[in-house]
This record gives structure tokens, sequence and C-alpha cells, in this order.
């Protein structure tokens, strides 16, 4: 079959690799704000280097992994390693009207979001090398992997009916849980402590969750691969679960806590996007608002029980956002 590149549908996937990328310094600030000041850099600096390691990582192996020809269901071979054979021609399993190499760098962006994730609940709970060990393995043999299963023409879960539209599973669900992993094995951070509504630089924090919810754009609507209504209806459903999630946790605060916070304005409008993010091509509005409403009710429920009975270390919200929503 031939096929033939279309230009809006390239300009589209390259517009929101982008919007995704601007994720990254989004995440880095989101978490950076919830440290006390004199820490904040050291939350930034992680998320940014581990970002840098990963696009390496992508281009070498971690792409041909998650997406190669398919070995038994688990893994893709390493014919795409060096990104060989990767050019200006469509891969027509995948995305049959943008180039190659454009299919690849947008999935490089949604590549680094879970090790990003994890550098933030880790900062400042090992050292900045064995970090940089730690997410080359856990990339290589976690996310890869996972991504095959799920996305990888071949995958055992994708052809066992598994659906994720644009990464709840592949990437927050395998980030949370990896996290949570992490927050019982590794000593608490010196901040965890500090009462979530009183976090020393809470303009980082909507900085970075304003960011996060612009780009977030890109991960969902991006994931459609294409310019069209699939696109137009998962940005929708995106924004439309965040802003509902936004009121309902409010609503929460004020009967709970007695006080509507920023903090948890913008916690729950990203509990909404995490949420939204393996639904978003398949829902109706009406899902969206009923995931947003679901997801916050649920995951304010978690940072109320299961930190407490548990005993672990979520002060920067990577199981309970990212893993529970």
């Amino acid at each position: 079959m031939l096929t033939t590149v279309n230009a809006g549908d390239t300009a589209w996937v390259l517009v929101s690799a982008a919007l995704v990328f601007l994720m990254i310094p989004g995440l880095a600030f989101f978490y950076g704000g919830l440290f006390h000041k004199k820490n904040t850099l050291s939350t930034l600096l992680p998320c940014l280097l581990v970002a840098c390691l990963v696009s390496l990582q992508w281009v070498l192996v971690g792409y041909s992994l998650s997406f190669g020809p398919d070995h038994n269901g688990w893994i893709g071979t390493l014919a795409y390693a060096g990104l060989r054979h990767v050019g200006a021609e469509p891969n027509l399993e995948y995305a049959g009207t943008v180039p190659h190499l454009a299919f690849v760098i947008y999935r490089a962006m949604l590549a680094m979001l879970a090790p990003t994730i994890l550098a933030g609940a880790f900062a400042e709970r090992i050292k900045l090398s064995s970090l940089c060990v730690f997410i080359l393995l856990w990339t290589t043999l976690v996310y890869d992997p996972v991504a095959h299963w799920v996305w990888g023409v071949g995958g055992f879960l994708r052809n066992s009916g598994v659906l994720d539209f644009a990464g709840g599973s592949v990437i927050h669900e395998s980030a949370g849980v990896s996290a949570f992993a992490a927050a019982l094995l590794l000593r608490k951070s010196g901040d965890s402590a500090l009462p979530r509504s009183d976090s020393s630089n809470v303009l980082f924090v909507i900085l970075g969750a304003a960011m996060l919810w612009f780009g977030w754009f890109g991960l969902t609507a991006g994931n459609a691969l294409s310019s069209g209504d699939l696109a137009a209806s998962a940005f929708a459903a995106t924004h439309l679960s965040a802003a509902t999630a936004g009121l309902v946790w409010s609503v929460l605060d004020a009967l709970f806590n007695r006080r509507i916070t920023l903090l948890g304005l913008v916690t729950g409008a990203v509990t909404g996007l995490v949420a939204a993010t393996p639904a978003a091509g398949y829902v109706s509005i009406g899902g969206a608002i009923g995931i947003g409403i679901a997801a916050s009710v649920i995951v304010y429920a978690s940072f109320a029980l299961l930190e407490k009975k548990l005993g672990y270390d979520d002060s920067h919200y990577a199981l309970g956002v990212h893993g529970v929503g």
C-alpha cells in the first residue's frame, strides 16, 4: 500500500512532541516547589539530567526494544538500534501519514516522562550517580518492555485487548508503582514532614502544574498521530477531566479542611490529567467529566488513608497522583 506523508499530520505530531517536552521542566518545577527552597535545585537537576540520558537511550536501543519487530510478544528486536532503517518513509504499522523519524522523536518525549516522575520522587534520597544508573536500568528493563507489551505490534497486552491511549499504564502506572516501591525501601526525605498546604514555594508548584496542563494536550491529543477529529476529542476530554478534578478536589478541601488552597486545586487538576491519559481517545465528554470526579475523590482518599496506614513517604505525589490516579 502506497502512502503519502501528510504535512498537517506531521506538523501536529512535531508540535505535540514539543508540548510533551515542556512537561519535563513542568514536572521539575512541580516537584521542586514541594521542597524547601534550599532543595529546589536538587530536584530540577535530576529531572533535566534524566531527560538527557533517556533521550540517548531511546535512540540507541529504547525505540527498537519498544517498537521494533516483535519477539514472542514480550520485547522488540534490535532492528532499529541506533535508528537504523529509520528515515523519512512512514512506519505503516504505527503512523502511516508521518515520517518514521517524527514518530520516533514523539515517542522519545513520552519515554522521558516516566523516569522523570521517578527522578523527582527520588530527589534527596540517593546519590545523583546512583540515580542515573538506576534510571538507565529502569528505562531499559521496565519502561521499554511495558511499552512493547501495550503499544508494540505483537505485544501480548495489546493482543489481549488492553487499551491505553496515551500512557496511563505505560507511563504513569509503571512510574507510580516503582516510586511506591522506592518509598518503602529508601529513607524518608528530610522534608517529608512539610505540610502540603504549606509548601515552601507554591509559585513553583503552580508554574509546574500550568506547564503540565499545557503540555498534556500534546501527550493525549498528540497520540492521535493525526490532526483530525480524534485529536480534537482527546484534547477536549483531557481538559474537562482536569478542570473537573481540580474543582472536585477544592470542594473536598472545603468540606474536610475548611479551606480551599491553590496547591489542592492544581493537585486535583494534575490528577485529572493523569486519569484521562489512558482513556482520552475513547471516551465522550460526559465520560471525561466522570473520570475527573472519580479520580479526584479516589486519589484524595488515598492521601488520607494509604499513606498513613502504610507509613510511606509520598510527599511528591508519585504514587497518589500517578499510580492511584
